[in-house]
């Protein structure tokens, strides 16, 4: 299984909307709503790197009202 925690901003007062989209995604497992410097916190789980990356890149990062994300790889083992 590989994990990533993707930390995302976006439009002003889209926040919960964004949220929802992203509870419908079969690899999101969590969603948090942050203070600081991002908005939300999504964590993705998939069984492989290039699905989680599919994930991310054309699910996540072209959702409307997304601004940008960061995503932050889990280390296998170090759990």
């Amino acid at each position: 299984m590989t994990i990533a925690y993707v930390l995302i901003n976006c439009d002003l007062g889209y926040e919960e909307q964004i949220i929802e989209e992203l509870k419908h995604l079969s690899d999101v497992k969590e969603t948090h709503g942050t203070f600081g410097a991002y908005d939300i916190l999504a964590k993705v789980e998939s069984a492989n790197v290039e699905t989680l990356r599919e994930t991310i890149m054309w699910k996540i990062r072209k959702m409307g009202r997304v601004r940008s994300t960061l995503t932050l790889m889990g280390i296998e083992g170090q759990e």
